[in-house]
């Protein structure tokens, strides 16, 4: 994002902003109210690189050639775009001290964490007397003052370096080396329960130490990192302890219901109803693999419904984040390109659940970068190479802000967050309706409050134009209909609207005076 949002885009979201939500200061959280009422816009940055500043070009941050380091500090000066993008909610990705042996990237993975209640001296403004964790405290103060809560995300497991240091928190296999979950190369799997089957005390007790410095630092909520390779009487525990500080401290737990096992050998994987009933408010939903998993219209009404009736059980206090372009996917403009990334910008509009945007989203970075995998001149670890994981978000070196220069998709999301706002009676509150079409390449739902509806059809066909019916049965043929987004516009006929859409389009419509149930 730059400053090249106008005020009053900036005033007509403030606007609404305040109107839903307004604060006094000193700060009173209400994350935990806001977000399972599906009212959060979640925009997460790399504190890293989100205030960094790449002086001759080259995307990697090197401050011995004049660049800027990106500190809790200057992401201050950067808080007005948050706002004014429309986002209520910040998510941090990891800010812990991060291991150095064994590593990947030159600056250490932001998940490769080598203390629970240190910060990453990498965030720290040299040029500033405070400490790193003043700072940071500074940092959430002002993101409270412009009304944006913050949450802060826990990574699973510890560096090399930390399994070293602290051998007692780590699971051995049998050559008595500590565990590699999965392919994740530069962590170690945390030991959750003792041989005597007891939970690991002194894995709580440190667990605890992050709980207390972000309470400490102000923070609103904690994201944890891969929940489901905890168990529930861990996460139990860990989550009445906070909220004896905090009751509206929210718990976002990083888990799926189509996620298996990573680990087999060493650890139980816990299921999404398990995590909630442990005290997670909520958690990733199935959108991951949005691209893959979703071909046709069934597929789509079967990904929602499996959310739906999961949160039934819990009467509703539960719900999901629009988990379709975090900094685990391929950026949506490599994966689909323009359209594809329209698709999933008005379905996070849209569809009852949190809206969740990555840094670069909103401008259409690619994350791709011009020092991949190539040796670096210096480095904070031991790995002397750029790795990357293409595509995605570096959480591997000192990247170059993201920003991805496309204006017009800026623009795009600018309209799309007001239209949130402005139908929340109906996105936000309304109820979700599937509706039929005539074909299962297209899907479509409505958002209604019974008497006015806001629907939604989308195109998963990659490759072929299709013209369908949406089978709305009060549809009437002089019904009003008025376009959000579209490129033509629909006929309507009694219980149908004829639409005709491009690969991956999406079209919105507001309908007046129509029930549909």
């Amino acid at each position: 994002m730059r400053k090249k949002i106008n005020i009053i885009t900036g005033l007509f979201l403030a606007l609404f902003l305040s109107a839903g939500s307004a604060h006094a200061y000193p700060w009173i959280n209400d994350l935990r109210t806001l977000f399972t009422s599906n009212k959060s816009i979640i925009y997460t940055i790399n504190i890293r690189s989100f205030g960094a500043v790449d002086k001759n070009g080259n995307d990697i941050i090197e401050p011995w050639l004049g660049d800027t380091p990106g500190t809790f500090l200057n992401a201050k000066d950067r808080l007005e775009d948050i706002v004014l993008s429309g986002a209520n909610t910040i998510y941090l990705l990891p800010v812990t001290k991060v291991g150095k042996l064994k590593a990947l990237g030159t600056s250490g993975s932001l998940y490769a964490m080598d203390s629970f209640n240190e910060l990453n001296p990498q965030l720290d403004d040299k040029n500033d007397p405070k400490s790193v964790f003043a700072e940071a405290k500074s940092f959430i103060q002002e993101a409270h003052k412009k009304n944006l809560r913050v949450i802060l995300d826990m990574p699973s497991c510890g560096s090399y370096d930390m399994s070293l240091e602290k051998p007692e928190l780590f699971i051995k296999d049998k050559r008595g080396n500590a565990v590699i979950p999965a392919d994740w190369t530069d962590v170690r799997l945390f030991k959750v329960y003792n041989d005597d089957g007891k939970l690991n005390r002194d894995l709580m007790d440190n667990y605890k130490k992050f709980a207390d410095m972000a309470l400490a630092l102000g923070a609103d909520g904690i994201r944890a990192d891969v929940a489901a390779i905890k168990p529930y009487e861990f996460w139990k525990e860990f989550i009445d302890y906070v909220r004896k500080s905090d009751p509206q401290f929210m718990f976002l737990a990083e888990a799926s219901t189509a996620w298996s096992n990573p680990v087999k050998e060493y650890i139980t994987y816990t299921s999404v109803e398990d995590l909630l009933r442990a005290g997670f408010d909520g958690y990733y939903g199935d959108w991951a693999n949005f691209k893959n998993n979703v071909t046709k219209a069934k597929d789509f009404y079967k990904t929602v419904d499996i959310d739906r009736e999961l949160i039934k059980k819990f009467e509703g206090k539960k719900t999901t984040i629009a988990s379709f372009a975090t900094h685990d996917q391929l950026s949506p403009m490599l994966t689909g390109g323009e359209d594809y990334w329209n698709m999933i910008l008005w379905l996070n509009v849209t569809l009852p659940l949190n809206s969740y945007f990555l840094d670069g989203y909103t401008t259409g970075d690619t994350y791709t970068y011009k020092y991949e995998n190539q040796k670096a001149a210096r480095t904070f670890t031991d790995d002397d190479q750029y790795f990357v994981h293409r595509g995605k978000m570096d959480i591997f070196n000192a990247a170059r802000r993201p920003f991805g220069g496309n204006m017009r998709l800026e623009d795009r999301y600018i309209t799309a967050i007001k239209f949130k706002y402005w139908a929340k009676n109906l996105v936000i509150e309304g109820k979700y309706v599937p509706l039929k079409t005539t074909n299962p390449n297209v899907f479509a739902y409505a958002r209604t409050n019974e008497s006015d509806a806001v629907i939604v059809i989308g195109n998963l066909d990659t490759k072929n134009e299709i013209a369908t019916n949406v089978i709305i049965p009060k549809l009437k043929a002089n019904s009003f209909v008025s376009p959000v987004v579209m490129l033509e516009p629909p006929t309507t006929k009694k219980g149908k609207l004829a639409v005709t859409l491009k690969p991956y389009e999406i079209q919105v419509f507001m309908v007046s005076k129509v029930q549909i149930k």
